[in-house]
């Protein structure tokens, strides 16, 4: 589970032996040669560009284009590792690089066969680069990367070049037609039809998730989970398949690819010897040395379930891996890798990949531990049903995070917090783990100082004050909160299913609309003073301030005339915001003012909105206890999808006016070891300054994956 940063406002695995050799194979027969990684050295991959990295001149920042930022993160306190913790994340780093493969082809089936065109071109192409046409070329090529495939990364909806199929037609006749992917013996004017039907047709494969109600959101979903299914034969598939009285369910549909064969559905499983072996034989070659490299038996024992899980494909495996993780808060190395996050399969089953390694800031965790700390103060004192509420909140550890690397779903648009692990039993037996990725926040809070956003939408000097003083900090509580004490509170009545079960695609919506409620409540709460990671509950009031302006408005820039309201975090934060809203129009809890022709939200009570969102918290963690369809169905529908034309035409142009792009992602720094002889002695850290420079590094260096996986 996540929790996303707003730019410039906080909102903010496989069936033989693993290879440790790392020789490459795939489960369909030779690897084509446009998909085969031109490194032979699993030891040595050299980066190709640097950038400064001396704290006095980081420069964050690198370039915008479309609705993008592109940013850099800095490693603080990479010096100051022991060398074999330094080991340890470098071979973690090179584990998560090489499933890059893996989310293009899950998000989409062309996608592999769409960026490998793309690439062919911008390294061969041998035309004008000066004109207008080709800068729109490399605008689409860049927000393809951006969103690891051809949809958009946070609305899912296909993006369409802004040049001609005509000038498409001349870019790939004008470049090296032995650097495209061509398949079973196709020829080049063979390749420029199909894409020029994929790319450029605005109905074909519009949505990578749809959501929408009254849709068959399987077989109208874009992405490559399953093939040739309708909504229906899936359900029926798990409904036959899940026990829904077993007590330590797996995760059925995690790590597979649901397809008919003959009428018959079965599962394709991603796994060594299975789907995408290629590449997971190679993060298992990683993975093999960073087991050697462990500080201790916990995190060994951690890193050799994940191995045996990628293996064998066993979910029970990935289980035992959970747990073993979650009770690993001893070590200052840690990492995320696997099939994680189900945001983007609309039925919330298939797990997509992504990687993310990191240490611990002692010092910058304090705060989060505290909260951590009082993780059953909290629940105790929550506005939840008493039956709705844990009694014995276990396992809960936090930590803030420097992050080293990312990749896969995580990367290059990355969440600032993340809550895991998301089976539920295991959330109440062991418990769970919480970061909050302290300098992708640092990264965010440095770029956006002088956004003016805050000026643009906010009434009055005291709101921008009071966000200029204390809106840092409100942010990195809130989503301490939302991921330590938001995700983890709550119980499923005895006999109700999951939510993906129960909720079906409105459960990742409700589930973070329940974690941001609890934060809500809570940051408004003078027990933050009382532990000391708060000094005033004007702290509560920037953060209330900031949720209402965003959700209400600011966020509406992130969507173009006519559409609704599409991803799952959007959906939430409208329907809270507009839920209060409405809850305490009779009194003006909020009120909405417009002045020189410019619309406000303005919170006369504070108070009273505390306990508006205490009231629609017991409400949305009953639909989710009691799995309660049609009220989740209601609020989503009624509050978080449609949008308010005037004032989403309003919004957008004020938002125009201030030349910024409402999505961010990051560069990745890149590690490089230091070596006398075969020995390393040292992992340096260099920070390229080049998106797409390192977009087609890692093209050249980590393409593991045939084009078409079957």
């Amino acid at each position: 589970m996540r929790y996303f940063q707003f730019f410039g406002l906080m909102i903010g695995m496989i069936t033989y032996s693993c290879n440790p050799q790392g020789k490459e194979k795939t489960e369909s027969g030779s690897v084509d040669t446009a998909a085969t990684a031109t490194a032979t050295d699993n030891e040595s991959v050299t980066p190709v560009l640097t950038g400064t990295g001396s704290e006095s001149d980081f420069r964050y920042f690198t370039e915008q284009f479309a609705d993008i930022k592109i940013l850099r993160y800095r490693i603080s306190g990479w010096e100051q590792l022991p060398l074999n913790q330094k080991l340890l994340l470098y071979y973690l780093y090179e584990a998560g690089m090489c499933g890059r493969d893996i989310i293009w082809d899950q998000n989409y089936r062309h996608n592999l066969y769409i960026r490998r065109t793309l690439e062919a071109i911008v390294n061969t192409y041998q035309g004008d680069r000066n004109t207008a046409e080709w800068n729109k070329f490399m605008e689409y090529a860049k927000r393809v990367w951006f969103s690891n495939g051809i949809h958009h990364h946070y609305s899912t909806k296909k993006i369409l070049p802004e040049f001609s199929r005509e000038y498409f037609a001349h870019l790939v006749r004008n470049s090296d037609e032995k650097t495209f992917p061509l398949q079973d013996a196709q020829t080049i004017t063979a390749l420029i039809i199909k894409l020029s039907g994929i790319l450029f047709d605005p109905e074909t494969d519009t949505k990578r998730v749809n959501t929408d109600a009254g849709v068959d959101i399987i077989y109208q979903s874009a992405n490559n989970y399953y093939e040739r299914i309708k909504q229906l034969e899936m359900e029926e598939y798990y409904r036959e398949k899940v026990d829904k009285t077993d007590p330590r369910p797996v995760s059925y549909g995690l790590n597979s690819k649901l397809i008919k064969d003959r009428r018959r559905l079965k599962e394709r499983t991603w796994k060594v010897g299975g789907l995408y072996s290629a590449a997971i034989e190679k993060i298992c070659y990683w993975l093999y040395k960073a087991k050697d490299a462990a500080d201790n038996e916990q995190q060994k024992k951690v890193i050799s379930l994940l191995i045996e899980y990628y293996e064998t494909g066993d979910l029970q495996k990935f289980d035992e891996h959970s747990i073993e993780w979650v009770k690993d808060t001893a070590s200052p190395v840690d990492f995320i890798n696997g099939f994680i996050e189900v945001y983007g399969d609309a039925a919330g089953y298939r797990g997509a990949f992504e990687s993310v390694v990191f240490f611990k800031d002692p010092e910058a965790s304090k705060r989060i531990d505290a909260i951590a700390k009082y993780a059953q103060w909290f629940e105790d004192n929550s506005p939840l049903m008493d039956e709705h509420k844990k009694k014995n909140v276990v396992g809960i550890s936090a930590k803030v995070i420097n992050v080293v690397g990312e990749s896969g779903d995580a990367s290059p648009s990355t969440p600032i917090g993340i809550n895991l692990p998301n089976a539920n039993w295991i959330r109440e037996q062991y418990g769970s783990k919480s970061v909050n990725l302290g300098n992708i926040v640092d990264a965010y809070d440095e770029v956006g100082r002088q956004s003016g956003v805050l000026q643009e939408f906010a009434l009055s000097e005291e709101e921008i004050e009071r966000a200029k003083k204390w809106g840092a900090l409100a942010g990195k509580l809130t989503t301490d909160m939302h991921e330590v004490i938001g995700h983890a509170s709550g119980q499923i009545n005895p006999g109700v299913g999951s939510q993906k079960e129960t909720l079906k695609n409105y459960a990742s919506a409700l589930e973070e609309g329940r974690a941001d409620l609890v934060a809500l409540y809570y940051v408004l709460d003078p027990k933050l003073i009382e532990i000391g990671v708060m000094p005033s509950l004007e702290v509560g009031k920037a953060e209330f301030d900031n949720y209402i302006r965003s959700g209400m408005m600011v966020q509406l820039t992130r969507i173009k005339p006519g559409e609704n309201i599409e991803e799952a975090h959007m959906r939430n934060r409208a329907m809270v915001a507009r839920w209060v809203y409405e809850k305490g129009a009779g009194e003006k809890v909020i009120e909405k003012i417009t002045r020189d022709g410019k619309t406000y939200f303005r919170i006369n009570d504070y108070e009273k909105l505390r306990r508006h969102f205490g009231d629609l918290l017991r409400e949305v963690q009953r639909i989710k206890s009691e799995g309660d369809l049609e009220a989740g169905k209601n609020l989503i529908e009624n509050y978080g999808v449609k949008v308010d034309t005037e004032l989403h035409s309003e919004v957008l142009e004020r938002y125009r006016k201030l030349n910024l792009a409402p999505y961010a992602g990051f560069i990745n720094p890149v590690l490089v070891p230091v070596k006398e002889g075969d020995k390393i002695t040292d992992i340096k850290v260099e920070y390229p300054d080049d998106f797409t420079k390192q977009m087609l590094f890692y093209a050249k260096n980590y393409s593991f994956l045939p084009t078409y996986n079957y």
